[in-house]
């Protein structure tokens, strides 16, 4: 009896959907470039590229939905399955990055669990596993010829998303014991701030939710396998993956981190008034306070 043809798809994929999220990334990616080069948010770079990832990776499914049923070339399949599988690492890696900028930008180092000079280190190789696993696996899917091939890969996935999942639940804890220490016992700089830190506090919970609800989502579709419900339908992937990243590239669109964070906001000397500083890259200002001494 001859073997069954392995499948790179259970469906014929949607060349209009694929078109759609072609054009949304590619515009919000593009803003991010201006917003990036405008303001010199170099650490933001690894955001971009997610965006660009999700771009060109729905090129790859576009150009297989061109293609018959099960004659589907493999070097489009390979394009979509890697890069759409590794942007939120890309996502993740720039949000870790944000969080200890705003722990400097407020004084509140001794609020952090983690050492800010450890904080950002310790999530972003967290990531770089986590990226590193799910490349292999995802190498090892999309060449697979059998089943057993992909069963494997599957595992490797699985486990680098496991990963992710787990760095970013302990994301999301520091930076909440971290709000919640600076909120009861604020320090002096995060009084002063008249930038909205709090509120950027919120887009970090906001987009680390969006991203932790779509590697669950891959989570799932890798344990349920090859016969399971998620890779039987399409449409599962535009409403937990390709829907939730775009909310999240463009959440920082509307709010970008420049408008908080920049070189010059981080700076802890000033070179006149200690306590009024005003960075007009970032919006970002010291309210001066004037303290009068009485005598008795």
């Amino acid at each position: 009896m001859a073997a069954q043809k392995y499948l790179l798809y259970h469906y014929n994929p949607n060349k209009v959907a694929a078109i759609i999220f072609i054009a949304l990334f590619a515009i919000t990616s593009l803003l991010h470039s201006f917003q990036l080069i405008r303001k010199r948010t170099w650490y933001f770079i690894p955001f971009l590229i997610g965006g660009f990832f999700e771009t060109i990776g729905y090129v790859g499914r576009a150009l297989n939905a061109g293609q018959s049923y099960g004659n589907w070339t493999t070097p489009p399949y390979i394009m979509q399955s890697l890069l759409l599988l590794l942007a939120p690492a890309l996502f993740a890696a720039s949000i870790y990055m944000v969080l200890g900028r705003i722990i400097r930008l407020t004084d509140g180092e001794s609020h952090s669990p983690i050492r800010v000079n450890w904080l950002t280190k310790v999530f972003v190789a967290g990531d770089v596993i986590s990226f590193l696993a799910q490349s292999a696996g995802g190498g090892m899917l999309s060449q697979a010829k059998n089943s057993s091939d992909s069963k494997r890969g599957e595992n490797i996935i699985t486990g680098g998303l496991g990963i992710q999942v787990l760095f970013f639940g302990l994301f999301i804890i520091v930076a909440g014991i971290f709000n919640y220490r600076l909120r009861a016992m604020p320090s002096l700089r995060s009084k002063q701030l008249t930038v909205p830190w709090q509120s950027y506090l919120f887009v970090l919970y906001g987009a680390s939710l969006m991203i932790m609800i779509r590697s669950v989502f891959r989570i799932a579709e890798y344990v349920m396998g090859q016969d399971g419900a998620l890779l039987d339908h399409e449409y599962y992937l535009y409403i937990f993956d390709a829907t939730l990243m775009f909310f999240t590239m463009v959440l920082f669109n509307v709010y970008h981190p420049s408008r908080i964070i920049t070189k010059e906001s981080l700076k802890r000397d000033y070179a006149h008034d200690p306590e009024s500083q005003v960075s007009q890259d970032s919006g970002y200002e010291l309210r001066h306070e004037n303290v009068q001494v009485g005598h008795k």
